[in-house]
């Protein structure tokens, strides 16, 4: 390695490492900034929010290491499996058949709104049921790449503009009109802080390696978004049958949507398409009508279960699990409950839509070329 390609090298490290602390900070004042504000999720929304207009008016590159975003889904899932118990875990196995059945109405109404899409757009109908399917970006963009016919760049703007339209719309209807005074008010007495927080020698010898270890098998064997999933059933585990399973400081909540409201506000592409003016309102639209339906949804599980109408909207609202998850937590709602019918729907969208997709529509054959000669 000759001395020039060395300086290069320091170089292009030094150049990565500002744009990192650019970024960082970018995300650092939009949370500050929605805190102020009060407005919800503020260090998750601010940050996305924050990172995504600077991208915009400056045209700059932006950096976020991929480890931060899955230490801070880490952190979101073993909070998240805090919540289970005994009780809730008899609860959801009493509610498998809801969690079907609204998932199915949600991907049917998915597909009904991708009839229109299609004929008001002219986009093909791979394209459109793709982007209308109520499943988390980066999943719907790989599984249109299996899809005959579908555009997985029509499919990510699609799935973006949804995906925004319900992580800022969801948030704010259910702080603001959903919940209640005393759900939002509350907070966990001192004792239980004390108890809780620190978790001494027993935590990090016995904790840690146990949702390691739970989280790389979910890596290894390819989970749905491993780096949530992993955690979240160890520490539910660990709770479940009894052992001291530590809160999370405040601190480390806040830097967990820190780094995962970055990392979405950084896949925002707005001007990969040609015709993004054309299809951005209809994909807005799109996105309300999803929220509107899932919240009739939700009032029907609200009437037949013993649950809020926050925790049923949040059940059933077609948002991320990390996004859905720290809602329920801001809230009080059931993180259990809302976590376990999102991961349903997660899995029933990852094995059994691709299936009826690829019935319907065929797979694509040039993606199955491109692996063999690899």
């Amino acid at each position: 390695m000759t001395f020039s390609s060395i300086s290069r090298f320091i170089s292009r490290r030094k150049q990565k490492q500002f744009i990192f602390v650019e970024t960082f900070l970018c995300g650092i004042s939009g949370g500050i900034l929605f805190t102020l504000l009060g407005l919800p999720l503020a260090w998750m929304l601010g940050p996305l929010t924050a990172v995504l207009i600077w991208k915009l008016l400056s045209n700059r590159n932006s950096y976020w290491p991929v480890s931060l975003r899955n230490g801070g889904q880490m952190l979101l899932g073993y909070s998240m499996g805090l919540s289970f118990t005994i009780d809730s875990a008899k609860q959801i196995v009493n509610q498998l058949p809801s969690m079907a059945i609204v998932t199915v109405l949600m991907v049917s109404f998915g597909l009904a709104i991708a009839y229109f899409v299609s004929q008001l757009t002219g986009i093909n109908i791979p394209s459109a049921v793709m982007g209308t399917t109520p499943g988390g970006l980066s999943q719907m963009v790989v599984l249109s790449e299996d899809i005959k016919g579908a555009e997985p760049t029509i499919v990510t703007f699609m799935q973006t503009i949804r995906m925004l339209t319900v992580i800022f719309i969801v948030p704010t209807l259910t702080i603001h009109a959903l919940s209640s005074d005393e759900t939002l008010n509350s907070k966990p007495s001192l004792d239980m802080i004390s108890q809780n927080e620190y978790g001494g020698l027993f935590y990090f010898f016995t904790v840690i390696p146990i949702v390691l270890l739970v989280t790389t098998l979910a890596v290894r064997f390819k989970c749905p978004t491993p780096w949530i999933i992993g955690p979240l059933l160890a520490s539910a585990i660990l709770t479940v049958i009894g052992l001291e399973t530590p809160q999370l400081p405040p601190i480390l909540t806040v830097i967990a949507q820190l780094c995962l409201g970055v990392y979405l506000g950084l896949g925002v592409k707005v001007n990969m398409l040609g015709n993004w003016r054309k299809l951005l309102p209809i994909s807005f639209i799109m996105g309300l009508l999803t929220v509107g339906f899932s919240l009739v949804l939700a009032y029907g599980l609200y009437i037949v279960y013993p649950i809020s109408l926050t925790t049923a909207f949040l059940c059933i609202a077609p948002g991320g699990l990390p996004e859905m998850g720290v809602t329920a937590h801001t809230v009080h709602a059931d993180v259990s409950m809302v976590a376990s019918y999102q991961l349903f729907r997660v899995f029933f969208i990852l094995f059994i839509v691709p299936i009826f997709l690829r019935r319907v529509f065929g797979s694509q054959d040039v993606i199955k070329r491109s692996v063999n000669t690899l």
